[in-house]
């Protein structure tokens, strides 16, 4: 390994900067409506989604985990709130004892059906209206890009 940093350029940072700020301010805003008009934080209405997307609503708890790219310890007490508000519940598995499913409820479903156009409605207003198609598409290539990039990364720990 090499002692030379290789400082960002001035167009590294700012795309750097810019990518950080965005992000912050897109959550921010979402997460704002989210409580306010249907009592769900971000993390609650991303939790949902995710669970919702499966056809009988549960995962295991650390596949969530996987998905979100939270650590375990995080999603397990968030999904300790979600269930205190009836969001959702827990399920042991039933060939592994130490193993628990997480699993969207009624309650849990009709939230995230209630909020989901609004939310729909944000990305668009706050994120997809100012671009033109081909910035989106290009947007798309690069997200999925690093994303993928970032999969065969080891993390410190030997975690992906």
């Amino acid at each position: 390994m090499t002692d030379e940093v290789r400082w960002l350029t001035p167009v590294e940072l700012q795309a750097w900067r810019g990518l950080l700020r965005m992000n912050d301010l897109l959550v921010n805003r979402t997460s704002r409506t989210m409580q306010a008009e249907f009592g769900l934080s971000g993390a609650d209405y991303t939790v949902l989604a995710e669970l919702t997307r499966i056809p009988d609503g549960r995962l295991l708890i650390s596949e969530l985990a996987d998905v979100l790219a939270w650590e375990v310890s995080r999603v397990s007490h968030h999904l300790s709130r979600m269930a205190k508000r009836g969001l959702v519940a827990r399920e042991e598995c039933a060939d592994d004892k130490r193993r628990t499913y997480i699993i969207v409820t009624p309650a849990g479903r009709a939230a995230i059906e209630a909020a989901a156009p609004r939310h729909v409605e944000d990305v668009r207003r706050l994120f997809l209206d100012p671009l033109t198609l081909g910035q989106i598409t290009l947007l798309a290539e690069i997200t999925q890009q690093v994303i993928e990039h970032l999969g065969g990364i080891e993390h410190p720990g030997g975690q992906h």
